[in-house]
């Protein structure tokens, strides 16, 4: 195996991305997933190996026929990267909305203010 090679690798390229879909399910035959790509079966090869290697998937030979099976666990490694970044979004989100309803807030009250000004600018002395 390829120490360069992660999950973050398998699932950057939209092919093997599909491939995962595929194969999430329920165990595809290697033939079955070329058939769906409009690449040669030796690029298919290719990204069904970086799969394997990064630890998503299990090629079993059954008789003549080579079966993918989706081992998705590493996928979590995904998630958690992906969700401290989620909860970081979230929270600057909910500073902004906090901001921006604060803000909508404070022009009504500085023109009430004003208006209150601009009346007793306007009075005539006594």
């Amino acid at each position: 195996m390829d120490a360069r090679r992660d999950v973050f690798q398998a699932i950057a390229d939209p092919t093997r991305r599909a491939i995962i879909g595929m194969i999430a399910q329920k165990p595809v035959n290697v033939n079955t997933i070329a058939e769906q790509f409009d690449v040669s079966r030796q690029a298919i090869s290719l990204h069904l190996k970086i799969l394997a290697e990064c630890g998503l998937l299990n090629i079993k030979q059954l008789g003549r026929e080579r079966l993918c099976e989706a081992k998705l666990e590493k996928l979590n490694e995904v998630h958690e990267w992906v969700a401290q970044y989620h909860k970081l979004w979230t929270g600057r989100l909910h500073a902004l909305k906090n901001f921006v309803e604060q803000e909508a807030l404070q022009p009504r009250q500085a023109n009430t203010d004003n208006k209150k000004k601009t009346k007793n600018i306007h009075k005539p002395k006594k």
